[in-house]
């Protein structure tokens, strides 16, 4: 494994301990200025869309994900990676808790003093269903 794959590795999951722990700036710190996510049935949306939606959720519910890279591909300063993710998404006010899973497809640009940012985010979780 080179160290920019080894780097981005750390990203993802630094990403992930942040969401985890409700950690909003060092979301933003993990991100470029002109990031840009993807989700299925909304129009692409930016940064601060992105967190003003995190801090409205983190008064309604709690995020644990765990995810597996799949694939890195680096090419220059940039990235990209093919993730499979689990999300629980668990209600404050109590009440059966969400799951999600699904692939990310996530572009990583390298910055100047060489840490390595999120740039865009194709995130395609949906609902798991139910065991009936």
């Amino acid at each position: 494994m080179t160290r920019d794959e080894q780097a981005i590795r750390e990203a993802q999951a630094a990403w992930l301990e942040a969401t985890a722990s409700g950690d909003l700036p060092r979301l933003l710190s993990l991100m470029a200025d002109d990031v840009v996510f993807l989700q299925p049935g909304r129009p692409p949306f930016g940064r601060e869309e992105f967190a003003a939606m995190f801090e409205a959720g983190q008064r309604q519910v709690r995020i644990s994900c765990s995810g597996e890279l799949e694939e890195i591909v680096v090419a220059g300063d940039v990235a990209y990676v093919r993730s499979r993710l689990a999300a629980s998404v668990v209600p404050l006010a109590g009440g059966p808790g969400k799951q999600l899973a699904g692939y990310t497809l996530s572009v990583f640009r390298r910055q100047p003093n060489g840490h390595w940012v999120l740039a865009r985010d194709a995130n395609l979780l949906s609902p798991v269903p139910s065991p009936s």
